[in-house]
């Protein structure tokens, strides 16, 4: 299938071009306009648990769309709810992909979308939760972000240090550790409005929201006077 991201600078959308018999995996409340060629359908990626866990466990859709061309090509219209980037990530099946919660928004066939638990500790304090997306396969996934995505390249040996509000995607075959932003103690850390961020080996490719939804709605919590319905 051919693939086109329009309008990238601001509230993208995907236009997807489907061979008859193509499908394509998205986010329960992602098609935006389709070809009547095309059917859709709701359906449990991994079956009834895994798609049980994904709601439970990361707060991604209990059921994904499943977009056919049935008779004939179509074109298939997708978007994400927020103001933010969309971004391609082509697996060749020898890595997965370790996406954030609400990061993910469609993938290509040959894509498996599972649940996988973090360690503990970086489960507690990375700000993505223990439980994270899974992806595998061969094919494109396509990732969500609020604030536009920005791919940051880590050569191998080499490190990067990200605040953990900004993370969307990674392979999996990368190693993080969890530490305090600033050198001088916890409490420096927490003057200086960072507290925590995630320390990256490489190789690898990070992708990285340029905006943070959590500091996003603390801003609006705070525009909201007290004692406010």
């Amino acid at each position: 299938m051919d693939y086109k991201i329009l309008y990238p600078e601001a509230f993208p959308i995907v236009q997807i071009e489907l061979q008859k018999g193509e499908s394509l995996q998205a986010e329960s409340d992602a098609m935006v306009a389709m070809s009547p060629t095309v059917d859709v359908e709701g359906k449990t990626s991994g079956g009834f648990m895994s798609g049980l866990m994904r709601k439970v466990l990361t707060g991604e859709s209990f059921f994904l769309q499943t977009l056919t061309a049935s008779r004939g090509p179509g074109r298939v219209l997708i978007g994400h709810p927020l103001p933010g980037g969309i971004h391609p990530v082509k697996l060749d099946g020898s890595n997965g992909l370790t996406v954030q919660k609400g990061g993910f928004l469609a993938a290509t066939e040959g894509i498996e979308i599972d649940t996988k638990a973090q360690n503990l500790t970086k489960g507690l304090f990375s700000g993505e939760g223990i439980f994270v997306l899974n992806i595998k396969g061969r094919g494109t996934v396509f990732v969500s972000s609020y604030g536009m995505i920005h791919p940051i390249e880590v050569p191998a040996g080499q490190e990067v240090i990200i605040d953990n509000g900004h993370l969307v995607a990674w392979p999996d075959t990368m190693s993080y550790e969890i530490e305090k932003a600033s050198k001088g103690g916890i409490w420096s850390s927490v003057k200086s409005g960072e507290g925590l961020v995630c320390r990256f080996k490489g190789p690898g490719t990070v992708l990285i929201q340029t905006r943070n939804p959590e500091s996003f709605t603390g801003w609006i919590r705070s525009m909201i006077p007290a004692g406010s319905n």
